[in-house]
Parts: C-alpha cells; structure tokens; sequence
C-alpha cells in the first residue's frame, strides 16, 4: 500500500492511485487528483459529478454505471470527458474518492 502525501494530510492508496478508504476522503484530495489528472480548475460542473458519484456510493457502495451518471447529472459522456480527461471511472471516481471501479463506469 503506497501513501500520498499532499498539503500535510497522508491519503493512503492502491496501487493506481486510488484512495484505500472512502471515509479519509477531504477536499485536499479533490486539489491532489485534479494536479495529477491536468484539469485548471474545479467548476461547478466538476463539483456535480463528485457530489453525485460520492451521494451513489454511499447508498449502494459501488460506482454508477456510466449511463447513470450521465443520466442523472444531465451531461453526456463527451461533456464527461472534457471535465476528466482520463474518464469518469479514472479521473471522476479517483477525485471523489471512491475506491477503482470494477465494472463499466
């Protein structure tokens, strides 16, 4: 088990980089993932995908499918991609905190 150490805060990780617990997730880790997948700046837009993927996970502890997600959050997978460019399994459930996604995110 790897540890990122970011802003004095130790997130402990699997081996891509994904957080060992939900529940060490905090904002900083928002500011370390978005560093490390490229993105400028948190929109709203961004904001709404973490929310809905972390609000998912704590009621069915597992990712949504992608068509749930972009159902839900009313963008499409192209839209998706433009606020995480490694993907909705990679970049948006890596920012929110959930553990790597085993099936079709």
């Amino acid at each position: 088990m790897a540890t990122v150490e970011f802003k004095g805060k130790s997130f402990e990780v699997d081996e891509d980089g994904f957080l060992q617990s939900f529940d060490t997730w905090n904002p900083d880790w928002v500011e370390y993932v978005k560093e490390q997948e490229g993105i400028a700046e948190i929109s709203p837009d961004h904001q709404k995908v973490i929310e809905f993927l972390q609000d998912y996970y704590k009621k069915n502890g597992i990712a949504p499918m992608v068509r749930i997600l972009s159902k839900v959050t009313g963008f499409k997978l192209k839209q998706i991609y433009e606020l995480f460019p490694s993907g909705p399994g990679k970049g948006a459930c890596k920012m929110a905190g959930l553990p790597k996604p085993t099936g079709c995110v």
